[in-house]
């Protein structure tokens, strides 16, 4: 007995005792964590500053004089229109391209991963050097035929896209699926399951992960998207918030650098919190591990 109680002493003790790489190890680990978020520090803290100065003191953390001003200015919008309609605007925006990833992406991926079809390889293949086209190659032609269509200064020619697919997000759920056992699907089968019950009962709920990395990075591309935006539409009624972020800025007179900077942050709040509430699935999804077991 008196051995056991001295064994679990110098455990304990073992573990209670500081380890020198441990140390360093979270002291570099912390100081990456700074570099990396003083930018982000450095917009917050000059949010509050006036806008003057924001340059001027740009080596200095500390606001003198600490305003609020910033934010009830930024928040005023522009004419008749708050930040408070931009922000509606990108909602809006942000939740119909989700809704078309989510379902195309995850409906092609079932296709490429467990339907058999003629040529299945090939057109697998073109889909996935689409990802080596930059957007302005095919961005004068989608131009041109959204025109010819009358889908300008509206969602139409930004959201319906997402209803056709990505090939990045295809790819990471076909990859996915792949992990998933076909066992499954011939159990379904034998139950009297067709091929979109499968889809629907058997991959979706197993996708999960994979499906929640496609929406977080949908929202992250989505959210802070310009070009999209600065192309098709015209009227302030319909402009987003990166549209509205640029709007502070001005060639001709003084741009309003206290208020873009308020409005930067307000317009970073729901990436932080769909990062700190969702960042477990991300790794899920991007590890590729179907059923484990």
């Amino acid at each position: 007995m008196r051995a056991s109680l001295e064994k679990n002493y110098q455990y304990q003790r073992s573990r209670s005792r500081i380890k020198p790489k441990k140390i360093i190890y979270h002291l570099l680990v912390g100081g990456f964590a700074i570099l990396l978020l003083y930018p982000v520090l450095w917009l917050l803290m000059s949010s509050f500053k006036v806008s003057e100065q924001i340059f001027i003191t740009a080596d200095s953390l500390i606001p003198s004089p600490f305003v609020l001003g910033n934010y009830a200015q930024g928040w005023e919008g522009f004419g008749e229109y708050s930040f408070g309609v931009f922000i509606k605007n990108t909602v809006v925006f942000v939740i119909f391209v989700l809704i078309g990833h989510l379902i195309s992406c995850s409906l092609i991926a079932f296709g490429f991963a467990r339907l058999k079809f003629a040529g299945r390889g090939f057109w697998f293949a073109i889909m996935i050097m689409t990802l080596m086209l930059p957007y302005e190659v095919v961005m004068i032609p989608q131009y041109i035929i959204f025109a010819k269509l009358g889908w300008l200064n509206s969602l139409a020619p930004l959201v319906v896209p997402a209803f056709f697919g990505h090939p990045f997000f295809i790819f990471l759920l076909v990859q996915f699926i792949r992990t998933i056992p076909r066992d499954l699907d011939e159990a379904a089968r034998i139950d009297g399951c067709n091929t979109f019950g499968i889809y629907y009962r058997i991959i979706l709920p197993l996708i999960t992960p994979a499906l929640a990395t496609t929406a977080i990075f949908t929202f992250y591309w989505t959210w802070d998207n310009l070009l999209g935006p600065v192309l098709y539409l015209n009227s302030p009624d319909k402009y987003t918030v990166s549209m509205a972020l640029n709007m502070f800025l001005s060639n001709e007179t003084v741009s309003n650098w206290g208020a873009m900077f308020a409005m930067s942050i307000v317009s970073l709040v729901p990436v932080f919190i769909i990062f700190f509430i969702f960042q477990r699935y991300v790794v899920e999804g991007i590890s590729t591990s179907g059923i484990k077991g």
